[in-house]
């Protein structure tokens, strides 16, 4: 299977559509997640070497890091997501503990980009305050498709938990 990560976005809109089990949505939510994580490192990249101070500067060279560890990490989701559905397809006729077995690794995935959006929201205070203030509109549309990935992978640690 090629990694949906490497897909173009309008190749992974066109195999999202189709009538298959993957990628679905807990692969979209991690997407989604990964668009606003980047949109968070662009505000820093565009905040960087604006301030007169040090510590200024360090902070937003340390968002920066970081949502991009986040960024690539969603990315992985976006695959790790599909193949943990995947293999939950392929027990629906085994025994319930196989079953339960899949269905709970498949819970782990949308636990992760939980986790992955709330450490991405929480740079996000750095650059209201000392951020490049033509993009504040920018972490603000992050901080919106952030928290529509955070519900959306909620959904499927629910659905996987049943």
């Amino acid at each position: 299977m090629k990694k949906f990560k490497n897909h173009t976005v309008q190749k992974y809109l066109d195999v999202l559509s189709q009538k298959a089990p993957i990628p679905g949505g807990g692969s979209a939510a991690a997407l989604t997640a990964a668009v606003g994580t980047a949109l968070i490192s662009m505000s820093a990249n565009y905040s960087k070497g604006r301030s007169p101070s040090a510590a200024v500067e360090r902070k937003i060279r340390r968002v920066l890091a970081r949502s991009e560890k986040i960024r690539k990490r969603l990315m992985e989701d976006v695959d790790r997501d599909a193949q943990a559905y995947l293999k939950v397809v392929r027990t629906r006729k085994s025994s319930p503990a196989v079953r339960r077995a899949a269905l709970k690794q498949a819970g782990e995935v949308p636990l992760d980009v939980c986790r992955l959006c709330y450490q991405a929201m929480d740079l996000t205070p750095d650059l209201v305050r000392y951020g490049n203030p033509h993009l504040l509109s920018d972490v603000e549309v992050a901080v919106e498709l952030l928290s529509a990935a955070f519900k959306s992978a909620m959904i499927n640690v629910k659905v996987n938990q049943q």
